[in-house]
């Protein structure tokens, strides 16, 4: 079963833009992340979470969209997503080492999220690529809370199609079908 839901776990990059995600679910996967384990116990992680659209569209035009797919600029009006959760740090307490531990609860905390997602049969992409300078202006952050990563959310509307990785290439590409597919390495490769 958890093998299932992980394999489900792709970056969806593309959603049914009219198909809404309510907040309180949105809540429900902060909830899991809070819940996650985190580095030192230090919980230094905050969230802001957005399903308005105006506001999810003043997010989407900060970030860029799979640098690997140079022909394509990101989604196009009726795929975008319809909810975001951005992930901030609260530098306040993270300031010891935060290179190392901050970046531990950051990825359990978008696993966390989006297992919950793909469990409510949703999607969503991590999105790294981001004019951070303007999106603190957009939500109006103090300066203590240093934005990490957003999670892009909604129901996905892309096929994605894991393949054994041919020739050491880790490029992600799209078909003639739109199909995305991703290679990964084989497990006797990773296996040390």
């Amino acid at each position: 079963m958890l093998k299932k839901i992980i394999s489900k776990n792709r970056s969806y990059r593309r959603f049914y833009q009219n198909i809404k995600i309510e907040l309180n679910l949105l809540e429900h996967f902060v909830e899991l992340a809070r819940l996650s384990p985190s580095a030192r116990n230090q919980q230094a992680l905050r969230f802001f979470i957005s399903n308005e659209e105006e506001k999810n569209e003043q997010i989407f035009k900060q970030l860029t969209w799979a640098g690997y797919l140079k022909d394509w600029d990101g989604p196009k009006e009726g795929e975008k997503p319809v909810a975001y959760i951005v992930i901030i740090s609260n530098t306040d307490i993270a300031k010891v080492n935060l290179a190392s531990w901050i970046y531990t609860d950051l990825g359990i905390a978008c696993q966390s999220i989006l297992l919950g997602a793909v469990e409510k049969e949703l999607g969503g992409c991590i999105i790294a690529a981001i004019n951070k300078a303007n999106l603190t202006k957009i939500l109006n952050l103090p300066e203590n809370l240093k934005i990490l990563t957003v999670i892009a959310l909604g129901k996905p509307n892309e096929t994605i199609q894991i393949e054994e990785m041919k020739n050491n290439d880790i490029k992600y590409w799209r078909d003639k079908n739109n199909v995305h597919h991703v290679p990964k390495r084989n497990i006797d490769e990773i296996i040390i």
